[in-house]
């Protein structure tokens, strides 16, 4: 790890301050202060972690001229994190933060290490189904519809799915359901609901993340499509706060509609979405709850790459 020393200009308590309240290029101009290194050093430490980013680039991310948003750019950020000798996530909370002005009165959603440890949990069920990750399909088209309970809790969520095969001798998928916290993955109901059967079941109890086999009528060839439809029945954690989606690969239109029961609703919801699990959140939008349906929803043309999801306050 590089190794600076403390520059007079930037007492320790006030660098502290900054990376606790930000913003952002307040306390990435003060991290650097501290360690008396001028940008060009910044670069070269940089491109010793095989990031490239321009001198000019760090003078306006630490003017807060710009911020820094593409994944090769938030990669530079978590480097500056080891470079400039600051505590893991503490710029990349900022940013969080900063792309979220509300955030600091709203409940955190899923942490990094929960959805890292989510993964984990479904790579070992994946192999105990031997299944690969992406089940020998590509995904055309994706409509999620997820209910929220009088109780605040995620009552059940339904989806229409049409994939086209990218193998031979395809006849099954693997359907995942990640509960919120307090989930019980073995209380959580599995149902075929077209063009499927449920097969095995697995699930892992501490991460609340259920697997379960949909067998189709049909052994699908390279090229062939089809639609299927399922749905989780859950309704077993505590409140419920946000509802997202992992792609590992740029895909086919998705939809999501959140509903909410008439006698729990929120107070706003917004859509958003991270380049991974491990960025920080960006194009916040704010959602209007249709009145007589009681849902908001959002469209993804073509899905890229990472995450996007819906989120909202309770009172």
């Amino acid at each position: 790890m590089p190794h600076g020393t403390q520059h007079a200009d930037v007492a320790p308590a006030e660098l502290e301050a900054a990376l606790l309240g930000g913003p952002f290029h307040v306390a990435l101009r003060a991290a650097i202060t501290a360690r008396g290194l001028p940008l060009q050093r910044v670069q070269h430490h940089l491109s010793r972690y095989g990031v490239r980013v321009g001198v000019t680039s760090l003078s306006y991310w630490q003017q807060g001229a710009r911020r820094p948003q593409r994944p090769e750019s938030l990669r530079a950020v978590r480097a500056l994190e080891e470079i400039l000798q600051l505590p893991d996530e503490s710029l990349i909370r900022l940013l969080t933060s900063a792309d979220d002005p509300a955030g600091a009165d709203r409940p955190p959603g899923r942490s990094y290490r929960s959805l890292v440890e989510a993964s984990g949990a479904l790579e070992h069920l994946l192999a105990e189904l031997g299944s690969p990750l992406d089940c020998g399909v590509h995904s055309i088209g994706h409509h999620e519809r997820v209910r929220i309970g009088r109780r605040r809790e995620l009552l059940a969520r339904e989806s229409q799915h049409i994939v086209r095969a990218h193998a031979d001798h395809v006849d099954r998928f693997v359907a995942v359901h990640h509960g919120d916290p307090g989930c019980r993955p073995d209380r959580v109901g599995v149902h075929a609901l077209e063009n499927c059967r449920t097969g095995r079941v697995r699930w892992h109890e501490d991460t609340g993340v259920l697997a379960a086999e949909l067998l189709f009528d049909t052994s699908l060839r390279t090229g062939d499509t089809f639609l299927f439809r399922y749905a989780f029945e859950d309704g077993t954690a505590d409140a419920s706060r946000e509802y997202l989606r992992g792609f590992a690969c740029a895909g086919g239109q998705y939809a999501l509609q959140v509903s909410f029961d008439e006698e729990a609703l929120p107070v706003r919801c917004h859509r958003f979405a991270q380049h991974s699990a491990a960025a920080p959140r960006s194009g916040r939008q704010e959602l209007s709850l249709s009145g007589r349906h009681r849902s908001v929803h959002l469209v993804e043309q073509r899905v890229r790459a990472g995450v996007v999801g819906i989120g909202w306050d309770w009172e």
